[in-house]
């Protein structure tokens, strides 16, 4: 006998603050159609949360405690049918798995996977289908309100976070305690009580901000299992982002690099950490003990927290793959490369990495102590009056951390310290000196057009070169000619941009892929060449010449114009983070351009292969990227006859390009050969 009255019982039972997996005996969910326009979506209305198999009272319940209500069938099945797919697609459930929705008051109702609505009895075991009306967060408004709040017990002890529209975030946990000053960190052990993981950590001392108690990370996630006994192959990869900012600055909570849209849309784990930067995260000092590379140990200090504890928000530790941005790329190369690091993920991206001439130089070409001293070290202790102190390290000690923070010149090299650095520069012959790996490399058309200034009216080409600190032999020359416009300054810098993209990025890049392909020294490589950008707007540097160009027609910018494509023009579209910060779309590709890229940096984590499976596409209803495969081809490992992805819209496979320049410059393909 089936008992209506179940349909009433549910309204008498409140939200449970901080609900969490175990208490409701279940795996949590959140399956929605991500397709990157937040708020504007028709079918952003459309998420769920799926629960285990229970019966009709216990499903009820367990909705209410999580704020929802069973979802109702009366929705549009169009809604959520590609949710369905997508749960069939994973193996989870098979096709025509009956699912609990919302009673009519004539009868309890399902939905199965194709569509079909039925009855049931109250006593059948079913999975569960809530409501997912969790708010959208941003850059600015996060709500946290008890009816959000999750619980996760990990690392021995009991983290508070909450649920918004696209996942669940943790934010700010603790990963290593605060370590003495010039310390390695040591990974952080729980207290076995409870702790908020509802807003984010200190950023590391930089500048005015920050401070030395900052080694904190954040979770994002869209599923949680109800303990660590959970199958492995419901388990996510891990995507774990490691921050730019010239090894002085950065966070992992800047809002440009939120996880959210990544995980929901991607279907991974995102972790974003914090680490040491500037002379308080890679001082080293000959006294024998101030080794350096403390940054780079948090590093790996939050990589080993990620390994021990991913389970418990849904990630595999075994699938972890490790991505950064600039310096975050520069120590994704010194990470392949540690001894101490090398086996604790299972793939690399590596966007915009330095290397090879001027300022670049360092990110792929590291010190040892004795030069560090010479370029920096000596000149932080001349300053400080530190020269001649019994204990140089120990005077340094005794000053505030934002005396250190704002030295003239900060220490912010990766170093050979024999232990997480053990040689100058990556061994791309031996295969016991890196991690075996598959890898993601590449950069942005105009990489270099950040890195220098802008000319001053009036003058020379060579003079602006020299002040770069980069090579004038190269010019006036065939390889990099100068333009001939009615605005000279501008000519300058474009060939000015030219060879310091070529010198301190694409080049140094190019010869590893190279050298890596040949010597098979990861199982595969993908390079590519972003061709579209989206400056931020905190960072646009020579503005406005990253920026596409205002028109009438495009008042937010004309991306089908011609404009210098530079440093960090891809982070929006790896995250798909423009419409969370309330950014525009400049035209009609950027939405299906972010996709595109988004999705191909998710598979490159979950089958380690930047073009994703059109099963998987087709199950989750992304039909842009769908037609943009089908239209341009796969994206293929370097070594093929077209190596290099340009990525744009529509994105294609094509040649190595700037190859003479980079021989020119002496940074040819064969660099690391020897």
């Amino acid at each position: 006998m089936v008992y209506y009255g179940f349909a009433f019982l549910c309204l008498a039972i409140t939200a449970n603050a901080a609900v969490s997996p175990n208490s409701l005996n279940s795996d949590i969910s959140i399956l929605i159609h991500n397709d990157l326009l937040e708020a504007e979506s028709p079918l952003l209305g459309s998420g769920i949360l799926v629960l285990d198999e229970r019966p009709w009272q216990d499903a009820a319940e367990s909705c209410q405690k999580l704020g929802e209500t069973l979802w109702g069938n009366d929705s549009s099945y169009k809604n959520i049918e590609s949710d369905l797919d997508y749960l069939v697609f994973q193996g989870k459930y098979i096709r025509n798995q009956r699912f609990w929705t919302a009673s009519d008051h004539h009868k309890l109702s399902t939905i199965d996977t194709n569509g079909r609505v039925d009855k049931a009895s109250a006593n059948e075991k079913l999975p569960v289908l809530c409501t997912q009306s969790a708010p959208f967060s941003n850059s600015t408004l996060q709500d946290t309100s008890p009816q959000w709040q999750v619980t996760v017990h990990s690392n021995d002890e009991y983290l508070t976070g909450f649920r918004d529209r696209f996942s669940f975030r943790f934010l700010g946990i603790r990963y290593a305690k605060q370590p003495r000053r010039w310390d390695y960190s040591q990974l952080y052990k729980g207290s076995g009580k409870k702790a908020s993981a509802l807003d984010y950590g200190s950023g590391c001392t930089q500048g005015t901000t920050g401070s030395e108690d900052c080694l904190f990370l954040n979770v994002w996630t869209p599923y949680l299992p109800k303990s660590d006994k959970v199958e492995k192959s419901h388990l996510k990869p891990v995507m774990l982002w490691i921050h730019g900012g010239a090894f002085t600055s950065g966070t992992g909570s800047d809002p440009t690099s939120d996880g959210g849209n990544l995980a929901s849309r991607g279907d991974v784990v995102v972790v974003g950490i914090n680490y040491r930067v500037g002379t308080l995260g890679f001082l080293a000092l000959d006294d024998g003990k101030t080794n350096g590379n403390y940054g780079l140990a948090d590093q790996t200090t939050a990589l080993e927290w990620v390994r021990q504890n991913i389970r418990d928000f849904g990630g595999d530790p075994d699938r972890i793959t490790i991505f950064g941005q600039s310096a975050g790329a520069g120590s994704v190369r010194a990470l392949l490369t540690s001894p101490v690091s090398r086996d604790k993920f299972a793939g690399a991206i590596m966007q915009s990495n330095l290397g090879g001439l001027a300022y670049g130089t360092t990110y792929s070409k590291y010190y040892t102590i004795a030069q560090e001293m010479e370029v920096v070290g000596n000149s932080i202790l001349n300053e400080t009056n530190c020269t001649d102190a019994a204990s140089p390290v120990e005077c340094l000690r005794k000053l505030p951390a934002s005396t250190i923070a704002n030295l003239a010149d900060p220490a912010r090299y990766l170093v050979v310290d024999g232990v997480y650095l053990r040689s100058s520069e990556p061994d791309l012959i031996n295969p016991a000196s890196t991690a075996n790996v598959p890898v993601m490399i590449g950069t942005m058309r105009d990489d270099g057009a950040a890195m220098i200034s802008y000319p001053a009216v009036g003058q020379s080409l060579k003079s602006f070169l020299n002040e770069a600190d980069l090579p004038d032999s190269v010019v006036p020359s065939q390889l990099f000619p100068v333009p001939s416009t009615a605005n000279a300054t501008l000519d300058i810098f474009n060939t000015s941009s030219r060879i310091a993209t070529d010198g301190m990025f694409s080049c140094i890049d190019k010869a590893t892929a190279h050298t890596a392909s040949r010597t098979h020294i990861f199982p595969d490589i993908f390079y590519y060449e972003f061709n579209r950008s989206y400056q931020m707007p905190g960072y646009s540097p020579n503005a406005p010449v990253c920026n596409a160009p205002i028109t009438d027609e495009f008042p937010n910018g004309d991306p089908s114009q011609e404009y210098f494509k530079c440093h960090s023009g891809e982070l929006f579209y790896v995250f798909g983070s423009f419409r969370r910060q309330g950014l525009p779309f400049r035209d009609e590709f950027d939405q299906p351009f972010g996709q595109y890229v988004l999705d191909s940096w998710a598979s490159f984590a979950r089958v380690a292969r930047p073009t994703p499976d059109f099963a998987f596409l087709k199950a989750r209803g992304y039909s842009n990227t769908t037609r943009e495969i089908e239209a341009t081809g796969l994206w293929e490992p370097f070594g093929k006859e077209s190596q290099l992805r340009l990525l744009q819209w529509p994105s294609e496979m094509r040649d190595l390009g700037e190859l003479e320049q980079c021989r020119a410059l002496e940074l040819s393909l064969d660099y690391f050969d020897s």
